[in-house]
């Protein structure tokens, strides 16, 4: 999880060393008490495991990587006692230093055996680049029965020590993949390491522990697995709701935004109507919990929301009310029940038009992007070893992306801030123009810091499967929040184009023909429980 970007000082331009870790803002708060969460170690089924957040630095390069900065390797240190190192840890110099490896400690007496051997990864003694030392990258051979899920760094041509590092019994591990790239040189490629398998249901864990490919090698590595499906280490609703205090989101909106979130109740009390196929000529209002709108089945077209047919309370609804404006949660186990996704989402009741840039000029594109019923949101991923804020998802229409703690912009200690897109609402992390395309032809997703909503000061946890929340009608509405939409998108093309030479007007063409569904605004949208990520993880 992460967007390795690159991390330069603004005011010089030099990069944060990687020496001096990151920290939140301000310290962790002592959280609520509970069965497992935070206690800093979580039970796997007879395989105890730790987070390890003190590394030692093993041996570095200044070169090749994100921004061309080098790569730092690390081993854990400080274990607690009777855990071992599983893996070592590795992250570009691009960024401050902000990770962690898991540590394991065996509980049941044959979950962790030492190696048999090792096997030389690759060595950077014959390359002419700028490192510190020669480094070398060791494979350990597991035992029969049991798998490696971590490289050994060393600075030395000898092996390391066979008790340097434990493998894990293979019942307790699942299958990873690379994630993202960390570094590379003359064929070794350095990724870091995730789950193949990620969901609410999936049990693979993360040990933070890089992956090395060279010749095929990182198809040797596992993770870890929660083979009881324990969820003793996720936090109680009275830690929820501190943890939301905590790393709740400022939300700021464009100077210029006209739609603006509302609350779910205060859309259906101010008129918003439900339709049925068939019967479209006698829409009905909708009780303000949403108790007599269809639940469960699936979009199949029977039903869809609009907007009140008063012209007047209808363009009143579409502004919204961000007074009003709730945070919907949904708390959700991801890694084997290690971390904690608290997903955020807002209800717009009306999503504006879209505008694009192209080369030096921005173009309203008319009614495209228009449409009723916007579910935006982000997600705050947390460790449920310490109750530590490890990122969050901005979710930009049809995709999105991690970002590190590291990265985020902080307000009033921990909340991350979040900037919401004009008319378009897509989540960014930072202001800007935020291109969605190439610098010289995109679609604009603007964002600056107008008014704000501390999504903390007004939030509903909606949804929580591993614990007793009763859910609102509302979020069991499989159908669109919005009509379907049938402008014709051609007929848009041409009020658009009508001012613009040949050129121009084909590179329009081409962006509009490849906008995602969720921009185009032809249909309308399903509620947060039918769409991917509710069940699984996000996109990035």
């Amino acid at each position: 999880m992460g967007n390795r970007s690159s991390n330069l000082d603004n005011d010089n331009n030099i990069s944060r060393p990687i020496d001096t870790p990151f920290k939140l803002p301000s310290p962790l708060p002592t959280w609520p008490s509970g069965q497992g969460f935070a206690t800093g170690v979580i039970d796997l089924g007879g395989l105890e495991v730790s987070q390890i957040s003190s590394l030692a630095k093993v041996w570095a390069t200044q070169e090749g990587g994100p921004d061309d900065l080098g790569a730092t390797f690390f081993e854990p240190s400080n274990l607690p006692n009777g855990f071992f190192m599983l893996g070592s840890y590795s992250q570009p110099n691009n960024l401050p230093l902000f990770g962690s490896v898991l540590a394991g400690k065996d509980s049941t007496g044959d979950t962790l055996k030492m190696p048999t051997d090792y096997t030389l990864v690759w060595s950077s003694e014959n390359l002419n680049i700028k490192q510190d030392s020669v480094g070398y990258i060791w494979l350990p051979i597991p035992p029969e029965g049991y798998k490696a899920v971590g490289h050994v760094v060393t600075t030395s041509p000898q092996k390391p020590s066979l008790d340097k590092i434990h493998c894990v019994r293979s019942d307790l591990t699942d299958v990873s993949e690379s994630d993202d790239w960390i570094w590379g040189n003359n064929g070794l490629n350095v990724y870091s390491s995730r789950p193949r398998d990620r969901g609410i249901n999936a049990l693979g864990v993360s040990t933070g522990a890089f992956v090395a490919s060279n010749n095929g090698t990182a198809d040797s590595l596992a993770c870890l697995k929660n083979v009881k499906a324990n969820l003793s280490a996720m936090p109680n609703l009275n830690q929820v709701q501190a943890l939301f205090q905590a790393y709740s989101p400022l939300y700021y909106f464009h100077p210029d935004e006209q739609y603006y979130p509302s609350s779910i109740t205060w859309f259906f009390q101010n008129g918003a109507l439900l339709y049925t196929k068939g019967q479209e000529s006698a829409p009905v209002a909708i009780e303000p919990n949403g108790s007599n709108l269809p639940q469960g089945g699936s979009n199949d077209g029977a039903f869809w929301l609009d907007l009140p047919t008063d012209d007047s309370a209808k363009d009143q609804v579409k502004k919204g009310d961000l007074q009003a404006a709730t945070a919907y949660l949904h708390i959700k186990p991801m890694f084997g029940a290690t971390y904690t996704d608290i997903a955020l989402w807002l209800f717009y009741p009306f999503n504006g038009p879209a505008r694009a840039k192209i080369e030096f000029m921005t173009i309203p594109l008319g009614k495209i992007g228009q449409h009723v019923g916007d579910w935006e949101h982000v997600t705050l991923r947390i460790s449920n070893f310490n109750g530590e804020l490890q990122g969050v998802y901005f979710s930009q229409h049809s995709g999105g992306n991690w970002v590190i703690a590291s990265q985020l912009e902080f307000q009033n200690g921990n909340k991350p801030v979040a900037y919401s897109s004009l008319h378009g609402h897509a989540s960014y992390a930072q202001p800007g123009k935020n291109m969605q395309g190439n610098s010289n032809i995109g679609l604009r997703n603007d964002t600056a810091k107008g008014q704000m909503m501390d999504t903390g000061a007004n939030y509903s946890i909606v949804a929580a499967e591993y614990l007793t929340i009763v859910e609102p009608a509302w979020l069991n509405y499989a159908r669109e929040w919005g009509p379907k939409i049938s402008y014709d998108i051609a007929n848009e093309l041409q009020k658009v184009e009508r001012f613009l030479p040949g050129k121009l007007k084909k590179a329009v063409e081409k962006l509009v023909k490849s906008l995602p569904n969720e921009v185009l605004g032809e249909e309308g949208p399903t509620g947060p429980k039918f769409k991917d990520m509710w069940n699984g993880d996000e996109r990035g």
